[in-house]
Order: structure tokens, then C-alpha cells, then sequence
């Protein structure tokens, strides 16, 4: 069913921070995406009316969790289209479609976001795109949001979701934050230093307080902006969920930081001990995530 048929076996040169093949980042992935769609209230807890939005495009989809999920959710969304660079995801993205017997109405592409957005113009109802600041540098904007906008129809949305603000009560992760932070900023991915210090309860990674002016500055209309809170306590499956992504997390970041920033010497007594204190029955951890939508004009 794609509009523009693509030979699973290309693949293209990656921005992600993490090597493709790590399968340990697939895992975290999986884990995550399920963990912030749940959190969250589901796939679009912010628009009043999903139905309006038949087709909808993901870009950057990853495991496909999001996708398959507004599939199951939305019987009246005919069309779904997740694009993502890595060809191992989009063939985890497939059988998983199968398994949830939607994939008659959801198609995985092998696709790179950076370059081109390879369909028709004003073809979406709706073009989403969630936490990319791990492929995404500052100057990648500009081009993604035109692309995004050229492929949503008139009076469609652009949707845009990635994580705020992280308090938690284990010091050691907020430092791991805070190393990883300097490294993506480094490496272009942010337009300011993150926030999180080591001794601080809360602190920021990401690009979320830029999405709003983003869509703005790029041309998008009638902009608007939810803010969700995250909370991960201990004993939850939720708070489960969250300490496993972080084990994962530390490790798969470490060659990440390693070329763009400054992995310190006690970094694996560091990351021992964020796994020690992520799994403590009074552990708790949150985040805020805001999501910033509009439509083209």
C-alpha cells in the first residue's frame, strides 16, 4: 500500500546518536514508546476530534508503538504511514502491525526525513513527529518543518512532542542527564545548554521549549501547546518501565558522549548507581513533555 514503493533493503547514513545496530537502544526504544504513549492519555490526547485525521503520517517512527496504537484506537484512520531511517526498526515496525492485524491500514517506509518527505503534497490529515532531538541538529528544522508542511493538506496539523523538564530523586541519573545534555548540545542537537546539574532535583535535555517558536518562525498557524506530566514511581509498571529505559539509556549513550563530550573516569560507578537508585522501593522520577501543534495555513 505505499504511495512510493521502497527497496527494503536501502538504508541511509544516520544522525541518531546511537549506532542503528545497537540492539540494546531497539529495546529501549520499544520500552519507551510504549511507556510515554500510555503516560500521556494515548496517541492524541490534546485534539479534540481524531477522527478528522484519516491519514496521518509519522516521521522518525521508530518501533512503530504510536502509530500501531492510534490504528487500534481510530478504526476510522484508513491510512497511517511511519517513515524512519533504520531498516531493522521498520521491519520490527511490520511484523508488529501484523501481530496487531492493522498492518492492512499501516505502512512502515524505510525513509530518510532529512532529505526528502517522499509523497504527495497536501496528502496528510495530520503529520506527527515525537522526540527528535535524537536525530534532529538545529539546522535540520528548518528543512523538516517545510517538508512536514508541504505534505499536509490545508487546514491540516503539524505535531510536534518531545520531553521538558526531568526531576527524579536519584541524584546520579540527573548527573548522567547533565553529561549527556553537554553532549548533545555539543553535537548540535540542542539550541541551548541543557540545565540539569548534579546536585539538582530537576533539570532540562531537549528541545521542547523551542517547539512552539519553531512552528511559529517556520510558518505553521494557530499554534497551540500541552504540557503532560510524567510520573514514574516506584512499584508501578510505569516506574518499571522508566528504571529499565534508563539502564538501557545509560549504556547505549556512552560512545555518544564519549566523541562529543567528556565521559568522566567514574562513570561506571556513576551508572551503578543510577541503576541502584531508579530500582529503590521510594525511588520516583518525572518529566514533563510538551506537545506543540498548528496548522498550514
Amino acid at each position: 500500500m505505499s504511495t512510493n514503493p521502497t527497496d527494503p533493503r536501502r538504508q541511509y547514513p544516520s544522525t541518531y546518536f546511537v549506532d542503528r545496530s545497537n540492539q540494546d537502544e531497539m529495546t529501549r526504544l520499544i520500552v519507551q514508546d510504549r511507556l510515554i504513549t500510555a503516560a500521556m492519555g494515548g496517541v492524541l490526547p490534546e485534539q479534540p476530534d481524531p477522527t478528522n485525521f484519516p491519514r496521518m503520517l509519522d516521521v522518525g517512527c521508530g518501533a512503530g508503538g504510536w502509530l500501531i496504537e492510534a490504528a487500534k484506537t481510530y478504526p476510522t484512520m484508513t491510512r497511517l504511514v511511519g517513515i524512519d531511517v533504520n531498516t531493522r526498526m521498520i521491519e520490527y515496525a511490520r511484523e508488529q502491525a501484523k501481530i496487531a492485524q492493522v498492518d492492512d491500514r499501516v505502512d512502515f517506509q524505510v525513509m530518510d526525513a532529512l532529505l526528502i518527505l517522499e509523497f504527495p503534497k497536501d496528502y496528510f490529515d495530520l503529520t506527527n513527529m515525537r522526540f527528535a532531538t535524537a536525530f534532529m541538529r538545529t539546522w535540520n528544522w528548518p528543512k523538516v518543518l517545510d517538508e512536514m508542511q508541504r505534505v499536509t493538506r490545508p487546514g491540516g496539523v503539524i505535531r510536534l512532542t518531545e520531553n521538558e523538564c526531568f526531576r527524579s530523586s536519584s541524584p546520579a541519573l540527573l548527573r548522567i542527564l547533565a553529561i549527556a545534555g553537554d553532549a548533545f548540545y555539543r553535537a548540535g542537537h540542542l539550541f541551548s545548554e541543557g540545565k540539569t546539574g548534579d546536585t539538582s532535583s530537576q533539570g532540562t535535555i531537549g528541545v521542547a521549549s523551542d517547539l512552539a517558536r519553531l512552528l511559529h518562525q517556520y510558518g505553521v498557524q494557530d499554534i497551540q501547546t500541552h504540557s503532560s506530566l510524567l510520573e514514574y514511581p516506584a512499584g508501578t509498571p510505569a516506574g518499571q518501565s522508566f528504571a529499565e529505559d534508563m539502564r538501557l539509556a545509560g549504556r547505549t549513550v556512552m560512545p555518544f558522549v564519549r566523541k562529543w563530550g567528556h565521559l568522566p573516569d567514574d562513570y561506571e560507578t556513576l551508572y551503578q548507581q543510577m541503576v541502584h537508585e531508579t530500582q529503590q522501593p521510594d525511588a520516583m522520577s518525572s518529566t514533563d513533555v510538551i506537545t506543540a501543534w498548528g496548522t498550514k495555513a
